[in-house]
């Protein structure tokens, strides 16, 4: 294999000056030297040649003993250190002191085609900063990672990348629902790809420390090499910096309402500096419509990442990443503006975001008022949210409100639930739908055209992705591969996955990795 190792991070960086895999904390340094653990017998199990393209590897490069060695921790690339990040974060609404990357080992950077990237193991080995785990992740999380990075990217979602799925062939001892249940499963190891891995936390650790010299390091780093529009300095610089992350967060979060996505723990360290989508645990996409659902079993109490809280949840992060940018700007005031006006800034890109979802061309007070009244309607019985948009753009403006409903008759769970006061709702709210495509000048089939393209046909939903793991794990590939092919054209209609555009079963209603997942990899 062939790339252009570009390793800036740990060049121009500060590096912890012990070098071994010991849980400890790391005083002063961005970053700690470790070495992923060789595992016993690896094997390639997928791989996303689109990822590969963009990194430089060739096809030959994919069936060598190299890329298999190297993406399985088994071996070093030449002239490489791999090391392992240090950061902090609050975790569920709490200060959670240094983290760090637990179970990821960077290997190093690279530059193609005037993009750099990072690359990452995930679940290959014990790192300083793994407290009391292992270091390892299974092969049921692997896949929901793997599957779920390419899934956001070709939905057009903010998110890291997911380069190739390996076996380790060890096994690792996990309790999946933290009842004292714990069992053997197989090991595994997905390549993460991104820009960087430099997260919220990679600022929090240093302004908790009071290390102002490490602080101003990273963040003139990352401005550097991220933001290179900032062209400001002093304060202005940090400033402009907090504006751009924030901006970024705040259009990535409208990205995961648009398409339903939850991620499930918003905590500041799975916060991408970037406004990526970063750290796929127990997310999930909305079956049916309810802004109250969590997929976290950890959250299930208090319901902090529900659905409905992300946008309110990324502007406590982002306070959190102002209080520790706070040191270098000195002035609580300009921060506090910029925090005060993300959620007016979020109400405006929301809304355009539905008015796209529902076809409406043009804003106006009567478009906003259905959109409103729309989100209390899709919680009235049960309905699946996916199928529920996509299926609206079959509305044409001759229907009746009778047959605009008929048309989305395949949405609702229980259809016999759309009855009396909740039919009247909706023929009510297809009233005002028709009225509005009607006087926009457009097309049905224009809108439909416009519609479809940001409502996706095909999700990965979790019951999806769980057969495709129950399949994984007898050793059988051929429906993880089936769900990676679909979703690569999430938007098109590819009748041949037809079985797929369907509401949840109810065999998977409260079935384990179907319904809510836990922290557990």
């Amino acid at each position: 294999m062939i790339l252009n190792i570009k390793n800036k991070f740990t060049k121009e960086l500060s590096a912890d000056v012990i070098e071994n895999d010991e849980p400890r904390q790391v005083v002063g340094a961005c970053f700690s030297y470790v070495e992923p653990k060789k595992p016993s017998n690896p094997s390639i199990i997928h791989v996303s040649k689109d990822v590969a393209q963009s990194v430089g590897l060739t096809e030959k490069d994919l069936n060598s003993d190299e890329f298999l060695n190297v993406f399985s921790g088994k071996s070093v690339f030449k002239e490489t250190k791999p090391y392992a990040m240090c950061y902090a974060g609050h975790q569920f609404g709490h200060w959670a002191g240094q983290l760090g990357d637990g179970r990821a080992i960077n290997l190093f950077e690279i530059e193609n085609n005037n993009v750099s990237l990072m690359l990452q193991l995930k679940g290959a080995g014990k790192t300083p900063y793994s407290r009391k785990g292992d270091g390892f992740a299974v092969l049921r999380s692997s896949i929901r990672e793997h599957l779920c990075s390419e899934a956001m990217f070709h939905l057009g979602v903010p998110t890291t990348r997911s380069l190739a799925l390996a076996l380790s062939g060890d096994e690792v001892l996990r309790d999946v629902l933290y009842n004292g249940n714990a069992a053997y499963e197989k090991g595994a190891i997905v390549t993460r790809v991104a820009p960087s891995f430099i997260r919220f936390g990679n600022f929090e650790i240093f302004a908790a420390r009071e290390d102002d010299k490490n602080l101003k390091s990273l963040v003139d780093y990352t401005i550097k090499y991220y933001y290179p529009e900032i062209s400001l300095e002093g304060k202005e610089k940090y400033l402009a910096f907090f504006e751009t992350v924030a901006n970024k967060t705040l259009k990535m979060i409208v990205h995961w309402q648009r398409v339903g996505f939850v991620h499930g723990v918003m905590n500041t360290d799975n916060m991408s500096i970037h406004g990526l989508t970063i750290d796929y645990g127990p997310y999930g996409w909305l079956e049916d419509y309810n802004p109250n659902w969590t997929p976290n079993t950890t959250d299930n109490e208090h319901k902090r990442y529900r659905f409905g809280n992300q946008s309110k949840i990324a502007q406590w992060n982002l306070l959190q990443l102002a209080n520790a940018l706070f040191p270098l700007i000195e002035e609580a005031e300009p921060l506090e503006k910029i925090l005060n006006d993300f959620p007016i800034q979020y109400e405006v890109e929301y809304l355009k975001m539905m008015h796209d979802k529902l076809g409406f061309f043009s804003e106006n007070e009567k478009t906003k008022e259905s959109i409103y009244l729309l989100t209390e309607n899709l919680q009235l019985t049960e309905t699946d949210m996916t199928i529920f948009f996509r299926d609206l753009s079959q509305v044409k403006q001759d229907d009746t409100i009778e047959t605009a409903l008929e048309k989305l008759k395949d949405a609702f769970y229980n259809v016999e639930e759309v009855k009396d006061i909740t039919k009247d709702t909706w023929l009510y709210w297809f009233t005002q739908y028709l009225s509005i495509i009607k006087h926009q000048g457009v097309t049905d089939e224009d809108r439909k055209n416009a519609m479809n393209r940001v409502n996706p046909k095909y999700v990965l939903r979790n019951y999806m992705a769980q057969l495709a793991i129950d399949e994984a794990d007898k050793g059988d590939y051929k429906l993880l591969n089936e769900m990676y092919e679909m979703l690569l054209k999430p938007y098109d209609e590819q009748p041949e996955y037809q079985k797929w555009y369907a509401k949840r079963p109810d065999w998977a209603r409260h079935k384990v990795g179907c319904s809510a997942l836990s922290c557990s990899s």
